[in-house]
């Protein structure tokens, strides 16, 4: 049986790596189940969290998996406290749907930080350094886009839409939890395959 996620993320590189990353997920914590990512529904976060819109995205989210599946929100920080933000993100997507499994996280600054928490394991891929390693603080990084285009070959940049779905191919998902909002968004997704199992077994 086919478990079904439903997906609302803001940037064109989220659109194709979101799969990737809940695929990968699921795969290391049931790896019996069958998971599959519904095409997301793009939102600019500027517009995502205005009155009302949030809660409307969501209700077509969890249409699309005709009520029986998950959502998740995943969404960029940007200079919000992800602390603060995302509780009240889940509280207003919790109105508007509190029947399915839901999720939200943001990823403090941007997405790119997550990929400099597990460097290492990203080194000469899609142009990177051979010799990659990760700063001291990556989620403490202003511009994590721009630092991994300052740490590629001469000639390279990284581009979002290519690259950011290819490194969420390969970068260590373990290696990536020693950033707070990453092993929360680990824990969250976690959470949704799991709560997706408990609702098909059968009755006892």
């Amino acid at each position: 049986m086919k478990h079904e996620v439903a997906a609302i993320v803001e940037g064109h590189g989220e659109v194709k790596a979101v799969g990737v990353l809940i695929r990968r997920i699921a795969a290391e914590v049931r790896p019996e189940m069958s998971v599959d990512v519904l095409p997301p529904l793009r939102v600019p976060r500027a517009k995502l969290i205005k009155p009302d819109e949030l809660e409307r995205t969501v209700e077509l989210a969890a249409r699309k998996t005709s009520g029986r599946g998950a959502v998740l929100v995943l969404v960029d920080s940007d200079d919000n406290c992800p602390a603060e933000l995302g509780p009240e993100l889940l509280h207003r997507a919790r109105r508007a749907r509190g029947d399915i499994p839901l999720g939200v996280v943001l990823a403090k600054r941007e997405y790119e930080g997550w990929f400099l928490a597990a460097a290492e394991s990203l080194a000469g891929c899609r142009g990177l350094n051979a010799e990659l390693v990760a700063p001291a603080d990556p989620e403490g990084i202003r511009g994590a886009k721009e630092w991994l285009t300052n740490h590629m070959v001469a000639g390279a940049k990284y581009r979002e839409v290519l690259d950011q779905p290819a490194l969420t191919a390969r970068f260590d998902l373990a290696a990536a939890r020693r950033s707070d909002s990453f092993d929360k968004c680990f824990r969250e997704i976690a959470r949704l395959v799991e709560e997706l199992r408990v609702r098909t077994l059968p009755p006892a």
